[in-house]
Order: structure tokens, then sequence, then C-alpha cells
């Protein structure tokens, strides 16, 4: 990978990060002045279950984080875009559409499979 396509995803992984650290800001300005207050049982059950879907993908969030921060550094550290477990380059299409990826699509598939036959045992 060379020196711009580094900065490309560099920069695009630290916009991702911006984006998500800003709806997390907007997620905790919103329920410090909206608390639920809902006269009825109903709409504070439905006010309830909507904050639990956003605060659920909040959490995703939170944990994408780490690995967008963990892309960064491999970033630095000239590990960005080899496959952790093959040692290949992982392909800019596929880091296109998901810059945290650590594995060739090939890799991933095969870790996919082994994920699901150990769990069916």
């Amino acid at each position: 990978m060379n020196p711009n396509q580094r900065a490309y995803f560099r920069r695009r992984l630290l916009l991702w990060k911006a984006e998500i650290l800003g709806e997390a800001k907007a997620t905790l300005a919103q329920l410090k002045s909206e608390p639920l207050q809902e006269p009825d049982a109903t709409d504070r059950a439905s006010s309830e279950t909507d904050w639990a879907i956003e605060l659920r993908a909040r959490d995703r969030q939170r944990k994408l984080l780490a690995k967008i921060d963990a892309a960064l550094e491999r970033i630095e550290t000239g590990e960005y875009g080899w496959c952790e477990i093959s040692g290949e380059p992982i392909s800019l299409a596929r880091l296109e559409a998901r810059p945290i990826a650590t594995m060739t699509l090939e890799a991933q598939e095969r870790h996919e499979r082994a994920e699901r036959v150990s769990r069916d045992d």
C-alpha cells in the first residue's frame, strides 16, 4: 500500500470516528434534555424501548471505535492492509467496503466457517 492510500484510509477512519463521536454526544445531550416522564404507561414503555434500541446502537458504535483506533494504529505501524492470518495484502476493494478489516476476504470466510462449526458442536 502506497503512502497516498494509507493517508486516504487514515482520513476516512478519522472522519468515521468523528461522526460516531458526534452521534454519541447528540444522544447524550438528548438523554439529558428529555427525561422519561411519560404519564401513560404505554407511552413510557414505548419511549423506554426506543431508548434501549438507541443505547444498544451506541454500544455497538463504542466497540467500533476500538476497531477504528486499532486500524489507525496499524496504519502508523505499517501493518494496515495486511491480513493478520495469512500475511497477504487485503484488497483495496475490501478495505474500501470495510476499512477496519484485519483479514482478506478468504481468511475471513474461513474464520467464519470455523466459528460456525465450533458453535454447532
